[in-house]
């Protein structure tokens, strides 16, 4: 997505509420419900074939999405937005940030349009720069595939998304994601790890776990091993006070 030159810099969390209240009213309640017969089409832009690749697979196990356009180039994606108007733009946030941002500027006159910000940190300028370009919503790309799901849906129902969960206040979420990722980038956890330890300290089995994340009996308890050496903890009853007293899951 290099085509485009890296947009200015803008202050970050100061001003995303105003920006982000002003874009509220882009989808009226009229277009939501005209919309709700027919499939979300959705445009995907990510600099990564194979990510894109895996992305389009994963949407097309729901009968109700449609992939209408996948590009990894920044240009060709402002065209695609234009030609073919579609209810999301799944923007891949990359090390081309600028050119993103870019993308996101082009899709702000296409009023019908959302987008997604799909991005390996959240913790940057950038994806605040995006929220006060327009973006709806901004997803991990390690996050478990409900977030995904559940962000197309919200964005459709014209709420706002970060992270795991619909937010009224994006800067507040915002910070509060950045703050667990940070945490639990600290004590090497993965993303699906730390969902383990929430179902750890909630008290729930293995089994339990594994039908809860669709994933299986085997998965869980590599995933519940690896929890254990990364925090030093013996048991399950360690995890949970680890959690407890590091704030682990505050946040998330």
């Amino acid at each position: 997505m290099s085509a485009f030159a890296p947009a200015p810099p803008v202050d970050p969390v100061q001003t995303i509420s105003s920006s982000v209240h002003s874009h509220a009213g882009k989808r009226s309640a009229s277009n939501d419900a005209a919309r709700r017969s027919e499939p979300v089409r959705i445009i995907i832009a990510d600099e990564h074939p194979i990510f894109r690749d895996g992305l389009r697979r994963l949407l097309e196990t729901r009968p109700d999405l449609q992939i209408v356009a996948e590009t990894g180039d920044g240009s060709k994606a402002a065209e695609l937005i234009h030609d073919l108007t579609p209810d999301i733009l799944l923007l891949g946030l990359g090390a081309a940030g600028g050119a993103a941002l870019e993308v996101v500027r082009a899709t702000a006159s296409c009023e019908s349009v959302s987008t997604i910000l799909l991005t390996g940190s959240v913790d940057t300028p950038e994806v605040a720069n995006a929220f006060q370009l327009g973006a709806r919503g901004v997803v991990p790309k390690d996050s478990a595939v409900d977030a995904l799901f559940g962000s197309i849906d919200s964005v459709m129902e014209g709420q706002y998304w970060v992270g795991d969960n619909r937010v009224a206040n994006v800067a507040g979420s915002l910070r509060k994601l950045n703050l667990a990722r940070r945490r639990a980038k600290a004590f090497g956890l993965t993303r699906r790890e730390l969902e383990i330890v929430r179902a750890i300290v909630n008290g729930f089995t293995n089994k339990e776990i594994a039908q809860q994340a669709s994933i299986s009996l085997s998965t869980v308890k590599r995933h519940v091993t690896h929890i254990f050496d990364k925090l030093g903890a013996s048991n399950r009853i360690e995890v949970a006070l680890f959690a407890a007293h590091h704030r682990l899951l505050d946040g998330i």
